[in-house]
């Protein structure tokens, strides 16, 4: 059986090379990276989470020299999630303090994401998937490319119109989708490969 992971994306940016979603387990990421880019972990410059949920940030621990970088609203909701997990645990389930707190460190080491991480490359907001869910609008002269993540999880599920089941808000995620389609003329799926916005090839 094939281990879940999301899609990870390599941008790059004049000196910047930013990582999107590192899903794979660390020496795994690192191989592939390796082999598709001729890059190491420590030539990345910038890693961003799409979402904090734990698929899309599995081999983060390799990229210890890069900055990390998500939307603030999901640092914020991660961090007062956890807080309240970690509140309970310790009333009732002392045994996960420790991996709680493991969860909060690592939250530290965050940083809110600028509205703009290079010159061409713009945080775009996705709220609906995850509280404070967000991906990467890269403007280049010919084309606009939309880092999505969960918020077009699979080709599929844009070509359907439909929304990831497990979303936070099912509406926003909705909204979300529609905008995607709209903007982008090439989306890269938070679960899938890359894809032509349906209103491209409809034309």
């Amino acid at each position: 059986m094939r281990t879940a992971h999301a899609t990870t994306t390599l941008v790059r940016d004049g000196d910047r090379r930013i990582l999107v979603d590192p899903s794979l387990p660390p020496a795994t990421l690192a191989a592939r990276l390796y082999e598709r880019s001729g890059l190491s972990p420590e030539d990345i410059t910038d890693v961003f989470c799409t979402t904090l949920r734990a698929t899309h940030r599995w081999g983060i621990a390799a990229f210890g020299s890069a900055r990390w970088l998500c939307h603030e609203p999901e640092l914020q909701a991660a961090r007062g999630h956890l807080e309240a997990l970690d509140d309970s645990a310790r009333r009732i389930e002392k045994d996960f303090v420790e991996d709680i707190q493991a969860e909060l460190k690592l939250l530290e080491r965050f940083q809110p994401a600028p509205d703009k991480l290079t010159a061409g490359v713009h945080l775009y907001p996705l709220p609906g998937p995850s509280a404070g869910s967000a991906g990467l609008l890269l403007a280049t002269p010919t084309q606009t490319i939309m880092v999505a993540g969960d918020a077009a999880v699979t080709s599929e599920h844009v070509e359907a119109g439909r929304v990831w089941g497990g979303c936070a808000d099912v509406e926003a995620a909705m909204e979300s989708l529609q905008e995607i389609v709209e903007i982008a003329d090439i989306i890269v799926c938070g679960h899938d490969n890359v894809m032509l916005s349906p209103t491209r090839w409809m034309r």
